[in-house]
């Protein structure tokens, strides 16, 4: 990709909610002013990088979503019905595409309201995730699917099944009232969150991260962060990103291994992000009530910050976790408990800890129970012991350069103990 087409495809992406909350507050149908949206970036993309960025981008993605919309509504068995519906929502002058140089300004947070939108409760969890990406990243259908491993023939129906249940709730275009609007914002950060885990470590597939969705839910997550700056979970999820993020070009081998935290080279990773990070969090934590993304960020900080693996400071993430667990208990908060306990206080205790998860159902097929066990048991001594959680953490991990560290793993410690 060139130059030119890189800033045009991220133009494309910050103008998508600004374009579809334009169409939405002026026509009122979600799932058709979406479409509409989408075969205008289509039509920029194909266009603009031979016949230039007009003047007023905005405003021609507006005009060319219109018409799109426009034919929608005069093809439609019910045209109409919907005539009047859009008549009675808008004066006469809006019944006619603008035209590119009539730049109208948005009415409202569109950012904010598209996503309250997209991440309607009515929408399952992995659909929100797609919708999000779509309507408000400005990803094509075959992107996203190409970032989450599936045909795209699987990606669209979920997309439209997403459309179709928004729909079919009676949501308007609206934020949602005040008293559901602590709850709403949770499902949004966890849909933002969901999209950057899926692109930092992906699930499956012969590549270990996928830079497009870290980068996209970062840029997502600033967006909303420009929304709500006052919201301190927002500013702790950033951080956290920016965080882990900073980690990036540490993480693998030249052909795409993995390389674990205590053994990376932490002079690739990004100060910049780092100190952005660190900063925030601090920001953030200075101004009272603590919520699980902040704490999550402060950890993050504290591996940040440490020059190497030995110095980092154990009991202050171990004292982190436990704040965690009492104010979000998860799982997977008390896996990550254990292994900062088996930091501080040996790996038994931390084994001790893991026992207590041996019967949860969220971890029956999950590999990181066993891939910590086997750390912990090598650490512990019980090689032939580490050896077998080892590769039946190989066998349930669906992602190959985690599965082939994980086989490696097992390998090495056959070799110590053929040789001991």
């Amino acid at each position: 990709m060139s130059g030119s087409d890189g800033r045009i495809e991220q133009s494309l992406r910050e103008l998508t909610p600004q374009v579809l909350g334009f169409l939405t507050r002026r026509y009122g149908q979600f799932d058709l002013c979406e479409d509409a949206v989408q075969e205008a970036l289509l039509a920029a993309a194909t266009q603009w990088p031979t016949d230039g960025v007009p003047a007023n981008p905005r405003g021609w993605l507006i005009t060319v979503a219109t018409r799109r919309l426009t034919d929608q509504f005069r093809s439609e068995s019910a045209r109409r019905k919907r005539e009047d519906s859009v008549a009675a929502m808008a004066g006469p002058d809006e019944l006619v595409a603008p035209g590119a140089d009539q730049d109208q300004p948005a009415e409202g947070d569109d950012t904010l309201t598209l996503l309250f939108l997209c991440c309607h409760p009515a929408v399952t969890p992995a659909s929100q995730v797609a919708l999000t990406l779509r309507a408000v990243g400005g990803l094509s259908t075959a992107e996203i699917a190409r970032a989450f491993m599936v045909p795209e023939a699987t990606m669209a129906p979920r997309i439209s099944r997403a459309k179709k249940s928004i729909k079919a709730a009676g949501s308007r275009f609206v934020l949602p009232p005040e008293e559901e609007r602590a709850d709403r914002l949770r499902v949004v950060l966890q849909v933002l969150y969901l999209i950057f885990n899926e692109g930092y470590t992906a699930s499956s597939g012969d590549q270990l991260q996928r830079v497009e969705l870290t980068a996209e839910a970062i840029r997502l997550t600033r967006m909303l962060r420009e929304s709500l700056p006052d919201e301190g979970e927002v500013a702790g999820l950033l951080a956290l990103m920016l965080l882990t993020d900073a980690r990036r070009a540490a993480r693998t081998t030249e052909d795409g291994g993995l390389i674990p935290i205590d053994e990376q080279d932490r002079s690739l990773w990004n100060r910049e992000s780092i100190e952005e990070g660190a900063a925030l969090t601090l920001e953030t934590l200075a101004k009272g009530e603590v919520g699980p993304y902040q704490l999550q960020a402060a950890i993050a900080a504290v591996h940040a910050e440490a020059p190497t693996a030995d110095e980092t400071d154990w009991p202050q993430i171990l004292a982190l976790y436990r704040l965690l667990e009492k104010l979000a208990p998860n799982p997977m908060v008390t896996l990550n408990r254990a292994i900062a306990l088996a930091q501080v206080e040996g790996p038994r205790a931390g084994l001790d800890l893991l026992a207590t998860l041996d019967d949860d159902k969220h971890l029956a097929d999950n590999h990181r129970l066993d891939a910590v066990r086997a750390h912990l048991l090598e650490r512990a001594g019980d090689l032939a012991a580490a050896r077998e959680h080892f590769l039946a953490a190989a066998r349930r991990t669906t992602s190959l350069p985690e599965q082939r560290y994980l086989t490696a793993k097992a390998a090495g410690i056959s070799t110590e103990t053929t040789d001991g």
